[in-house]
């Protein structure tokens, strides 16, 4: 039985995604990622047309676990560093799962820290998120913005920020394969990362469309049980 509030909102449009998850999982053929994982990478692949993330995502050993019981507890907070991965959540999973998305690069006060400190607004927006409360128990996306992630780990190592799950991948050329090393070397907080230069917030919300996805099939076979 296929999910159905975190399925296309047509048959048509169902039926090319499990065909394009098909064909994915034909020309992958081998990969080392458990059960849980694999339906992660292998939208990360769907978003971009990329294989090189069969090998290039990374996971700490109880990412999916914290993930997916951050999303079954509801009321969770989404907290990410750009509006992009915010308008590319779907509204009506997001609903489902009593989730709520928040950004605040743009913020005035954000702009003007930034300035004053002669910082990044990705920088003041993480502090923001922290001085909110927000970020405890938190998923953090963060998929354009490096300076954000190496800053979300400062606030992990230093202030003690507890995030559920981050799922880090920046993409870029200044310090993007920097941040995402400098968070996977730290294990007070679980993680998930592409290695290297390649990211971007499309990944972010295919990894976290995944984990609804997961998160409905959970929910069915309880109902089952």
């Amino acid at each position: 039985m296929n999910n159905h509030v975190t399925e296309q909102l047509t048959a048509a449009g169902a039926a090319i995604e499990h065909d394009s998850f098909d064909i994915i999982d034909r020309e992958v053929a081998h990969h080392t990622y458990t059960s849980e994982q694999w339906p992660l990478v292998r939208r990360m692949i769907h978003a971009t047309a990329d294989f090189e993330f069969n090998g290039l995502a990374r996971f700490h050993p109880n990412a999916m676990r914290a993930g997916l019981a951050a999303v079954l507890r509801g009321d969770t907070a989404i907290v990410a560093d750009v509006e992009m991965i915010c308008v590319g959540l779907s509204p009506i999973r997001l609903k489902h799962f009593g989730l709520t998305v928040r950004q605040f690069i743009s913020d005035d006060d954000v702009i003007a820290q930034a300035k004053a400190e002669d910082s990044t607004r990705a920088v003041q927006a993480m502090r923001k998120a922290h001085r909110l409360g927000l970020l405890d128990g938190a998923i953090v996306g963060i998929g354009n913005a490096p300076t954000a992630l190496i800053e979300l780990v400062h606030l992990i190592r230093e202030e003690g920020a507890r995030p559920a799950l981050v799922i880090g991948m920046p993409v870029g050329f200044v310090s993007a394969a920097e941040s995402k090393t400098l968070l996977a070397a730290q294990q007070d907080v679980p993680w998930i990362i592409s290695e290297g230069r390649k990211g971007g917030s499309t990944l972010v919300v295919a990894a976290l469309h995944a984990f609804l996805s997961l998160a409905e099939a959970r929910q069915r076979e309880a109902k089952a049980a």
